[in-house]
């Protein structure tokens, strides 16, 4: 399907296939559904354990469990990444058995893990001091808790993000992109039946069986593919492997100094007073993160295999460029009317996804600042993201290594500074100051690499677009002020929904009419996509009326 894409021609400015399009759509639904799900377990969490110490405490304890899944184990990751790219390049499936080099990988990859688990749990009062030297001894001593019982994650993390790797390589996308539903499900099931207690290590047993689940759901989808099974198998030294470590190794250190800001975020919100900050943090990512994370699937996903062929044929190097312009220009398209959301109607929002149980109004203005300051930065995660993919697909670990190194660097350094100045939300405006200067370190570098790619013609579309997006979301903030005082039926949650949405549709309404009016290929392009689609739909109701009609 997607080999098929990339050999038509079948529109001017180079933009995917239908087939392309018809991936992006399916895993964008799979993500949408795991990401609600995930949105409700957190909800139930603010619920169950508001802003105290016991999440805190399972914020300083996931530090590391956490970062491991993301990192290896989640979609677009380095081990992700490194097996699509070497499974689309292998020339001759027939000879070079993808099974016995996979079970090598997961063989070599699961003894090294296997070594940072017990080290986790062996280590785990020590861990979390050092990770959150600031916190309470309460909070010290039920994290250590947690970090125990999540500790396995680190040998899991590595053999889902094998699997999901394989999987998505041999064009199925649906059961990874569903993955994440498979965890929130566990947390959920969990806290609905023993969250009266409030134990606090339920959320890392509900985290722990998820991740279980995860493994097991994606082994006989594996087998009956031929990607490999649970076997112990030491092949280490075949060209595949090989390949896979040498792109693999920069990858994760690379792909791991961006995480480890998480943790020098972490860091320094210790040391806020309260107990509360680092849980605050928590709830106002997720917001961001669920539709990052739908937007990157959907862009990220069913790009990087075409990606991967692409960069290792330099005579489809003007098709490579095309397409970097396409997935930057509609990252952009997608991103900022979010980002806009996020900043003018970060209060009502945390107040409809949180407020309730022990979660108060007063906790909801803090994490609202935290979410509008998360909100800036939204854009140039996701456009980093991008970059980062196409340097992996240019079989480039070292470039992202290098950038990712010296980020870490300015980000402790924008924390010290900006936590001075702005208390907690400065810890987010650090992170968005650091993605936007990867962002354009990335641009130059590539540059460097792939001369000819049209910088300034991006450029001079999103200049104006970002104007729109000012205006929309000044637009849809003071609309939301004046109508926030008239309640509705005496309910704060209801007049939240029907005031933000109201407020919502009146900035993405400007900005569509903005960004229709700039002419930009890819916006006009999308929105045919999506007439098309709802096209077929209304045609598809139609006739299965007329048949019940019949």
């Amino acid at each position: 399907m997607i080999e098929d894409a990339t050999t038509r021609e079948e529109t001017p400015v180079g933009l995917p296939s239908r087939s392309l399009l018809s991936v992006a759509g399916l895993v964008a639904g799979a993500t949408l559904l795991s990401k609600g799900m995930g949105f409700i377990r957190q909800a139930l969490i603010a619920a169950v354990y508001g802003s105290g110490p016991e999440y805190s405490a399972f914020g300083v304890a996931y530090i590391l469990p956490g970062f491991l899944l993301i990192l290896l184990g989640g979609i677009n990751g380095p081990f992700h990444s490194a097996i699509v790219s070497i499974l689309k390049k292998q020339r001759d499936p027939a000879t070079d058995d993808p099974a016995r080099w996979l079970e090598s990988i997961s063989t070599l990859v699961g003894c090294l893990l296997l070594l940072v688990t017990l080290g986790l749990w062996w280590g785990a009062e020590w861990v979390v001091r050092l990770n959150a030297p600031g916190a309470s001894p309460e909070v010290h001593a039920l994290a250590a808790t947690q970090l125990r019982i999540m500790a396995p994650l680190a040998l899991l993390s590595g053999l889902i993000g094998i699997g999901f790797g394989a999987l998505n390589a041999a064009e199925h996308y649906v059961l990874p992109a569903l993955s994440p539903l498979i965890s929130s499900l566990a947390v959920i099931g969990i806290l609905l039946a023993l969250g009266w207690t409030g134990i606090p290590s339920l959320i890392a047993w509900g985290i722990l069986v998820g991740a279980v689940a995860q493994w097991l759901a994606q082994v006989p989808l594996q087998i009956r593919l031929g990607l490999g099974r649970p076997r112990l198998r030491f092949e280490w030294g075949s060209p595949q492997v090989r390949a896979v470590g040498l792109l693999m190794v920069p990858a994760v250190i690379s792909s791991g100094m961006i995480h480890i800001n998480v943790y020098v975020d972490l860091f320094f919100a210790s040391f806020v007073p309260g107990d509360r900050t680092i849980g605050n943090l928590g709830y106002a990512q997720l917001l961001v993160q669920t539709p990052l994370g739908i937007l990157s699937n959907m862009v990220l996903v069913p790009l990087m295999p075409l990606y991967a062929q692409l960069a290792g044929d330099g005579a489809r190097w003007p098709e490579l460029r095309q397409r970097i312009r396409q997935s930057l220009m509609i990252t952009a398209i997608l991103t900022l009317p979010l980002s806009m959301l996020l900043v003018a109607l970060a209060e009502p929002i945390v107040q409809v996804a949180y407020q309730r149980g022990r979660f108060t109004a007063e906790v909801t203005q803090e994490v609202a600042a935290l979410l509008m300051a998360y909100g800036l930065g939204m854009s140039c995660y996701l456009l980093r993201d991008v970059l980062v993919r196409i340097f992996y697909a240019l079989e480039d670990g070292a470039t992202p290594l290098r950038i990712s190194g010296i980020a870490i660097g300015l980000n402790a350094l924008l924390d010290f500074l900006f936590l001075r100045a702005f208390g907690a939300p400065g810890i987010a405006l650090a992170t968005a100051g650091v993605n936007l200067v990867a962002l354009i370190w990335l641009g130059i570098r590539l540059q460097h690499r792939l001369q000819g790619i049209p910088w300034l013609e991006m450029g001079r579309s999103l200049l104006p677009l970002l104007g729109i997006t000012g205006l929309a979301g000044g637009l849809s903030g003071w609309l939301w002020n004046h109508l926030r005082s008239l309640q509705l039926l005496g309910s704060p949650l209801l007049t939240a929904m029907v005031w933000s949405s109201l407020a919502a549709a009146l900035g993405l309404g400007l900005f569509a009419v903005g960004a229709f009016s700039l002419r930009i290929p890819e916006m006009d392009w999308v929105a045919a996509q999506i007439r098309n689609r709802a096209n077929q739909v209304l045609s598809l109701l139609i006739r299965k009326l007329n048949r019940s009609r019949d």
